[in-house]
């Protein structure tokens, strides 16, 4: 089976994190949680986890000239990403997300996007080259639209297919420029309702959100729903692929995993539901551990954890 060559453009943060008995109430303090940082942020995470499921990875991003900046790019280097596209930042810090994670792996967060909301144009320009030779192309929404929406119209241009994630939910619809070059859509049930209008809350609401999303211009909708599974829209058929149950520990980078998981078989060729099964592997197996990245597993941990399943890859 050939090596996938992805390509990520995204968002690189460190994460602080405290995990406590439940989550505060505003304006309330909840005392006796364990701290922890690790490195996060959807682009970075998407890129680690391709990368430990075997694929080359080449990530674009911008961070700081600080130690948080330092501390990513040694990170993404030990974890076999090229980081020649990352830009170091001279006038923004490194991104940083507070997490509050509660003892059924619920969180909240809060983002200071620094140097990933000063990305630009050019810096997909200088990715082109990588692009037009990649399996796919993974985007998120944690740096401008605009720069998601130009990586989006290049590779589909070349014929490479795209992957948005949309997350976090965007507060304004996104643009129909950007839907029509997209391959596959990914959001789960609140961000299927934010861009559809539909309220996700079952299966049924969630084939009538999948079909407005359609219609707006992507060839493929993959709604996630957590520990249900997802549901599948191609256009020629609806399809719900069931999930994995598992004791959650922490579900900070369950989407990040599921998308790196569905790319990363997508590269490999494999059939668009098989793909969609192989990310759900991907994505339960994370949510079982602590952190962002440090949850990420790698192709030999997801294979083992198909066997304990009883799911052939």
């Amino acid at each position: 089976m050939k090596t996938p060559h992805l390509v990520v453009v995204g968002s690189s943060n460190t994460d602080m994190v405290i995990k406590s008995a439940r989550l505060p109430r505003p304006g309330e303090t909840v005392t006796g949680g364990h701290f922890y940082m690790a490195a996060g942020g959807k682009g970075a995470n998407q890129a680690v986890a391709a990368a430990r499921l075997g694929a080359h990875v080449t990530f674009v991003a911008r961070v700081g000239t600080d130690m948080f900046g330092s501390q990513a790019i040694d990170n993404y280097d030990n974890e076999g990403i090229d980081t020649e596209l990352i830009i170091r930042d001279p006038d923004h810090p490194t991104g940083v997300a507070l997490i509050l994670v509660d003892e059924q792996g619920e969180n909240l967060i809060a983002v200071a996007s620094g140097a990933n909301h000063a990305m630009c144009k050019a810096d997909v320009d200088r990715a082109v080259p990588r692009i037009r030779e990649a399996d796919a192309l993974l985007l998120q929404l944690e740096i401008p639209v605009e720069v998601v929406t130009y990586a989006a119209h290049l590779a589909a241009q070349a014929g490479i297919p795209v992957i948005l994630d949309p997350a976090p939910a965007p507060e304004q619809p996104l643009p129909p420029e950007l839907l029509r070059d997209v391959t596959y859509l990914t959001p789960n049930e609140s961000e299927a309702e934010r861009l559809s209008g539909i309220p996700v809350r079952d299966e049924a609401s969630a084939r009538q959100a999948a079909e407005k999303l359609l219609a707006a211009g992507p060839k493929n909708v993959i709604i996630t729903l957590g520990a249900q599974g997802a549901l599948v829209a191609t256009g020629q058929q609806m399809e719900h692929v069931p999930g994995f149950r598992v004791e959650a520990q922490d579900c900070t980078a369950a989407g990040d995993a599921f998308n790196a998981g569905l790319a990363v078989a997508i590269a490999q060729g494999k059939p668009l539901l098989e793909a969609v099964r192989y990310g759900h592997l991907v994505a339960g197996l994370s949510v079982t551990r602590l952190g962002a990245q440090p949850s990420l597993p790698t192709a030999a941990e997801v294979n083992q954890f198909a066997q304990s399943m009883a799911v052939s890859l």
